[in-house]
């Protein structure tokens, strides 16, 4: 276990030891690293594709894909605010000296919740649009990274993440195509209400 840290330690310094070298790629991570960027452009992702498809099957399917996102992101939601009931770890800049490019948050660095929501949107949308879902996974890595390297998360905080998005994207997704009446039920709903 102390390899894996001392591992996981140099790494973080390695990547957030590049802050300061290049001031364009500072820009950039603080933009990618900010609270609004990725997610904002994750929702109107999924807003788009609850509203487009070239035929109402192809509309439907994206909307299952949208409600599979947002339960897969309500699901890692909810396993990271256990998680950090149980597993505490500080911040790399409360331990250590680095440069940091963001504010700091005050919970527990693992596992990364910010890795964990991108991801759960991005793998929902994944398997049911490949298309979309691989843009989407592109932005989630990059939002999850640039917390590296703007100095609040630790790489394995980041993995931790990944790994409950996936799995979060994984079982929401099961569970929209395997009890059909939720999804018709949220759609019906959602066609009363002229928004689907």
């Amino acid at each position: 276990m102390e390899i894996l840290e001392q591992t996981d330690q140099e790494a973080f310094l390695w990547l957030n030891g590049w802050v300061g070298h290049f001031p364009w790629l500072d820009a950039l991570a603080r933009l990618a690293v900010s609270d609004y960027l990725a997610p904002m452009v994750l929702s109107l992702a999924l807003l788009g594709l609850w509203f487009t498809g070239a035929t109402e099957a192809r509309r439907e399917r994206n909307q299952r894909g949208v409600m599979a996102a947002a339960m897969a992101l309500g699901l890692a939601s909810l396993v990271v605010e256990v998680l950090n009931n149980f597993l505490v770890r500080p911040r790399p800049f409360a331990t250590l000296k680095v440069s940091l490019l963001f504010y700091q948050p005050v919970d527990s660095s693992f596992p990364a919740n910010p890795a964990a929501i991108g991801f759960a949107v991005a793998t929902a949308v994944w398997l049911w649009d490949r298309r979309v879902g691989t843009v989407l996974l592109i932005i989630a890595a990059l939002y999850s990274l640039s917390r590296v390297y703007a100095g609040v998360q630790y790489p394995l905080d980041i993995l931790g993440g990944w790994a409950i998005g996936i799995g979060a994207g994984v079982i929401a997704t099961l569970v929209i195509r395997h009890f059909k009446p939720l999804p018709r039920l949220i759609l019906r709903l959602a066609r009363t209400l002229y928004l689907a």
